[in-house]
């Protein structure tokens, strides 16, 4: 396999995207958290069918990225409950292997992604997302707090929030809540023929509503890797946005890449990128963020990297659609050209 472009982010398999991805010259597609059937797994049919739609149209599924929140949320929280949902979660990944999709993206964020702004001006007008710490910490109920969490995800109840100032889980037991889960999912996936890709923090501090963060620095994901203990079906969704919201910025993105990609376990990649870092961020146009594009698609290309990119966030453009498709237009045109032109001076 090369360095390629799938179109994605969207949990639908419409004939449009389909054919927006052919258009575009993407050769497959990601799917995240796709509109399935089942309350708590997915069914190897149901799967089976977005593999033939998209073969169909002469595309390739290359993953799937997330289950709903409420199908492991006590695995993450460590509740009582949690060995039935790591059951049914293993239910899904041999389901995902057997539909013929060979990456199960994956967080451990029991209360997800948070932003505590969602049109702030950008290039030309463009809106982008934004988060402040300061905002998050000037709030003074859970109500507050939970207008910083996804306004597009159901199962709001199964995100856990505190009273500003009080813990609910701290790192230590997020930590042994992961090595539970991974020890129990990972066999499986291997047996499934299944890569699981963990994603990042988004955003990457230590914690928030009282819920600690596990993937918000270089030094975490090594140890991540640690507890894999050298598992063919443990590595990443490297969101290159969210390495470049932590502390470092473009250096952190830099650590994650010369680390692990050498290693093999940098599966797929989030294309995208901020400007600022924590606590003050705000998403922007690749090429105007805190990291030079082109020098990390060659620092890819020279640390072995061979998987797929991926469109992600992108700023609002006046006229576009509620998925964004000018934005991410520009993303995987800009992605294709940053290839091409590695791929050049690879072989010069």
């Amino acid at each position: 396999m090369t360095i390629r472009v799938a179109v994605g982010q969207f949990n639908e398999l419409t004939d449009e995207k389909l054919r927006f991805a052919a258009q575009i010259g993407a050769s497959g597609i990601q799917m995240n958290t796709p509109k399935l059937p089942g309350e708590h797994r997915w069914e190897e049919a149901d799967l089976r069918a977005l593999v033939e739609k998209t073969e169909a149209a002469g595309l390739k599924l290359e993953a799937i990225e997330n289950v709903p929140v409420h199908f492991y949320h006590k695995a993450m929280l460590g509740l009582p409950g949690r060995d039935e949902q790591i059951e049914n979660y293993c239910a899904t990944i041999r389901a995902v292997g057997a539909a013929g999709i060979p990456v199960l993206g994956y967080h451990f964020m029991p209360n997800s992604v948070w932003r505590t702004e969602r049109s702030a001006p950008g290039r030309g007008g463009a809106g982008n997302t934004q988060f402040d710490m300061a905002v998050v910490d000037a709030a003074g109920s859970i109500e507050e707090l939970r207008a910083f969490l996804p306004t597009s995800l159901g199962h709001q109840s199964a995100m856990p929030l505190a009273e500003p100032g009080t813990v609910l889980i701290d790192e230590e037991t997020m930590w042994a809540n992961y090595t539970y889960f991974m020890e129990a999912v990972l066999p499986v996936a291997e047996a499934a023929g299944v890569k699981l890709a963990l994603h990042p923090d988004d955003p990457p501090v230590p914690m928030l509503g009282g819920v600690a963060r596990l993937f918000y620095r270089p030094e975490n994901f090594k140890r991540a890797y640690e507890i894999s203990k050298g598992s063919a079906a443990w590595g990443l969704d490297l969101c290159l946005g969210c390495c470049s919201e932590m502390p470092g910025g473009k250096d952190a993105v830099r650590e994650m890449i010369e680390f692990f990609a050498p290693k093999g376990r940098i599966i797929y990649i989030h294309f995208r990128d901020v400007q600022g870092t924590v606590p003050n961020f705000i998403e922007c146009f690749i090429g105007e963020g805190n990291f030079d594009p082109g020098e990390v698609m060659a620092l890819l290309m020279q640390n072995g990297f061979d998987g797929f990119l991926l469109d992600d966030h992108v700023p609002q453009m006046d006229g576009d659609t509620a998925w964004n498709h000018r934005g991410r237009a520009h993303a995987i045109g800009y992605m294709q050209g940053l290839i091409r032109m590695a791929q050049h001076l690879k072989a010069a």
